[in-house]
């Protein structure tokens, strides 16, 4: 099914705006790992936590489902295909990894701000979460931005079966030009 110009300007506009969200939720996020590791003041350690887990729930949690739901959207509803080409898979797999990754660490964010909740901070354990939280973010930022590089680039490749879907159009075209010249 492909959508019509307006329909898919819409959802890639979603799209963008999800993807691009995440990415700079998970930079935020990061920046308050990183506070929340270096710095010596308990308040602003506390902060850092906290605000770490109320922005994983209530902003890159939904941007990140948003950002997949509305790839799958676009990729099924234009040429792109979901199935073509292997920068659209690539997408979809490191867009699908990054989430459920996320959703694995998400225990250890809430036992972070828990930590940090205590009145006493226990600054062995949350030391250790705080550099967990740091890669983690870190890597999750870089895993992202290899499918926002594929978006603008678009290696050229097609999987086997978008060289199948390629001929069959490549067939039914010179059939619909050899009927329109034999009349």
């Amino acid at each position: 099914m492909i959508m019509t110009i307006g329909v898919r300007k819409f959802a890639l506009t979603a799209h963008v705006t999800s993807s691009v969200g995440l990415l700079g939720s998970i930079a935020a996020f990061l920046a308050l790992a990183v506070a929340g590791l270096t710095s010596q003041d308990a308040q602003m350690v506390r902060a850092a936590y906290l605000a770490m887990e109320l922005i994983a729930w209530f902003v890159i949690v939904p941007l990140a489902f948003a950002s997949l739901l509305t790839g799958l959207i676009q990729s099924l509803g234009t040429p792109w295909g979901l199935f073509r080409h292997y920068w659209v898979l690539v997408k979809l797999l490191l867009t699908i990894f990054a989430a459920v990754v996320l959703l694995v660490k998400m225990e250890l964010i809430g036992y972070a701000a828990r930590l940090a909740a205590e009145t006493t901070l226990s600054s062995g354990d949350l030391r250790a979460a705080g550099v967990e939280l740091v890669v983690h973010a870190a890597g999750g930022l870089l895993v992202l931005l290899i499918p926002a590089v594929l978006s603008v680039y678009k290696p050229p490749g097609l999987t086997r079966y978008g060289r199948r879907k390629q001929y069959e159009a490549a067939q039914g075209a010179s059939i619909r030009f050899y009927r329109g010249n034999s009349r």
